[in-house]
């Protein structure tokens, strides 16, 4: 009982690759705690690391070989708040293929020695002593670079910058995170005066002003930016007097009674809305019913665009929302007022 008892507790830790025997079998474990499903984007692997280098290195990338296990909190993070980010979903897409390896699991794999062994020692070999652990491959499928458990956003972002830039022969990692210094998230849900408060029961609004709901998160650059900066503008205030607005938690077990008058907690909704990405805008009308959305990073120009394609009911007469902003700016020209869209 109690070896039964520790090794649940290891597995709950993400700590134990030297009880491997006794770890979790090969599959996910859907009622796991801190189950998450892995997107769609990572590579349908073999798992003969031989041929994922050199497939990586024939498309110009380089392979991430990403250990995990079903009820890791923190492998939970990593795919929830950083992959739920655009920007770097956007940046592992475009220079690595993702191949994942579970520490516990008992599939095949070919290691660039040729051996074959199976997942769970493939980790041993590896010296993989918690999870996640993500290893940096380059061309040879020599580690780069080790990322040893969760990395925050700003951090992450500079991990996948300083691989994907080749950069390991003219510097050390710690001495290019240094050098970038970034700035960490503020870690908070930025509420102004004027959005709705709890108790959230959007199918009692009074009046037909559209809702504007905002599905963000605490660890997030992205939102961050949104309302420090872009709805911080005059002209962007101007604009989001016309809606109703709530912001959610799009992880939170906040309650809701939806627009259509469901009973919902916040993190339910936003999955049965297919929300992907922090900040994401969902856009309704005052029957209820939604006519618009917008998902990921957006400077200003398009954010206020998306504002007033809904506010002033255009979306109703013009189906297409890039006609309408071609329409926006050109109109915006004629009047003296310069369009930049990175500004």
């Amino acid at each position: 009982m109690r070896r039964a008892v520790v090794g649940w507790f290891l597995v709950l830790l993400c700590w134990g690759a030297a009880w491997a025997a006794e770890g979790p079998a090969q599959g996910p474990d859907l009622d796991a705690p801190g189950y998450h499903e892995q997107p769609s984007w990572f590579k349908v692997s073999f798992l003969d690391i031989r041929d994922d280098v050199r497939e990586a290195t024939s498309a110009g990338k380089r392979v991430v070989l990403y250990f995990y296990q079903d009820g890791c909190p923190y492998c939970k993070k990593l795919l929830e708040t950083n992959l739920s980010q655009q920007d770097i979903v956007a940046r592992m897409r475009k220079n690595f293929d993702v191949v994942s390896i579970n520490m516990w699991g008992d599939r095949e794999v070919t290691d660039l020695d040729g051996k074959v062994v199976t997942e769970k020692q493939f980790a041993e070999r590896r010296r993989v002593m918690f999870t996640p652990t993500l290893l940096f491959l380059d061309e040879q499928g020599r580690v780069v670079l080790r990322m040893n458990g969760y990395y925050p956003p700003h951090k992450f972002m500079t991990v996948l910058d300083y691989v994907a830039g080749h950069l390991e022969d003219k510097l050390s990692y710690r001495d290019y995170y240094a050098k970038v210094d970034p700035e960490p998230a503020k870690g908070v849900l930025h509420r102004e005066p004027g959005y709705m408060d709890p108790p959230y029961r959007l199918d009692a609004r009074s009046g037909d002003r559209p809702l504007l709901v905002l599905f963000e998160q605490k660890d997030c650059p992205p939102c961050d930016e949104l309302h420090l900066d872009i709805l911080k503008r005059p002209e962007s205030r101007k604009l989001m007097r016309h809606f109703d607005v709530v912001l959610l938690d799009m992880w939170s077990d906040t309650p809701v009674r939806t627009p259509d008058g469901r009973s919902i907690d916040a993190a339910s909704w936003a999955r049965a809305l297919k929300i992907q990405y922090a900040p994401s805008m969902v856009f309704f009308d005052g029957s209820g019913k939604e006519v618009f959305r917008a998902e990921g990073y957006l400077r200003a120009f398009h954010t206020q665009s998306v504002l007033d394609y809904v506010a002033s009911g255009a979306y109703r007469s013009q189906p297409s929302f890039q006609r309408y902003i071609q329409s926006r700016a050109d109109k915006l020209e004629s009047q003296g007022v310069h369009v930049d869209l990175w500004k």
